[in-house]
């Protein structure tokens, strides 16, 4: 293993343009719990595929490899219920941790470090704005059923609490919950995001979340 490649795998903040597809799966494999049978690892395998094979000169040379990716692209979708497009902005490290219902946004951006659980979808919010799709910071946690709609910004690391409809930006740190989802804590411990822990998301004092529903209705 050469010296290069030890310092861009081992540098956290490199970007995804700075490691190779190679680099990039053996990192979401091990992301995944080194279990590639995993449907949220191959719809970032492929994911990953569709983004390198764009790279390839010329258009003449990379058909059969958008023949291929397609294919598997519609694959994953049809049979896990993941879609993915490779248009997104997808970071490093990136878990779908359960499959079915999820839906992302081709313009949506996805930081490192990010959990999705199923059910989730990130997506534009008004017919006449169908490109505009939300942006999340890193370590972003979004729980199950959770629903992100339009040009909004989720700071790093979030927790969007399961089942919540986030329609307007979630400062860093912040935990949200609720239809429309509402700030319940204004910080959080990312270290469990960092280390590559799965995890729900913070305690929720249910009191604090009905004395905070109670003042803003």
């Amino acid at each position: 293993m050469s010296h290069s490649y030890d310092s861009v795998v081992n540098s956290p903040d490199a970007s995804t343009e700075a490691l190779t597809l190679w680099q990039l799966l053996v990192e979401d494999w091990q992301a995944h719990g080194k279990d590639w049978t995993r449907p949220g690892f191959r719809a970032v395998a492929v994911h990953r595929f569709g983004v390198w094979r764009m790279g390839i000169q010329p258009r003449l040379l990379r058909a059969p490899f958008s023949v291929l990716y397609k294919m598997l692209f519609r694959k994953v979708r049809n049979t896990y219920g993941i879609e993915l497009p490779y248009t997104v902005k997808l970071g490093r490290r990136v878990i779908i941790e359960h499959q079915s219902a999820i839906v992302i946004h081709g313009e949506c951006e996805i930081g490192d470090d990010c959990i999705l659980r199923q059910g989730v979808t990130l997506g534009n919010r008004y017919l006449d704005k169908p490109l505009e799709a939300p942006k999340l910071g890193k370590g972003v946690n979004v729980g199950a059923g959770a629903k992100i709609f339009g040009h909004v910004a989720i700071g790093d690391g979030s927790n969007i609490g399961a089942n919540a409809v986030v329609l307007s930006d979630v400062p860093a740190g912040a935990t949200v919950v609720g239809i429309p989802a509402k700030v319940i804590k204004k910080s959080a411990d990312r270290a469990a995001v960092q280390d590559g822990i799965d995890y729900w998301m913070p305690p929720i004092d249910m009191a604090e979340f009905a004395v905070s529903q109670n003042s803003d209705s």
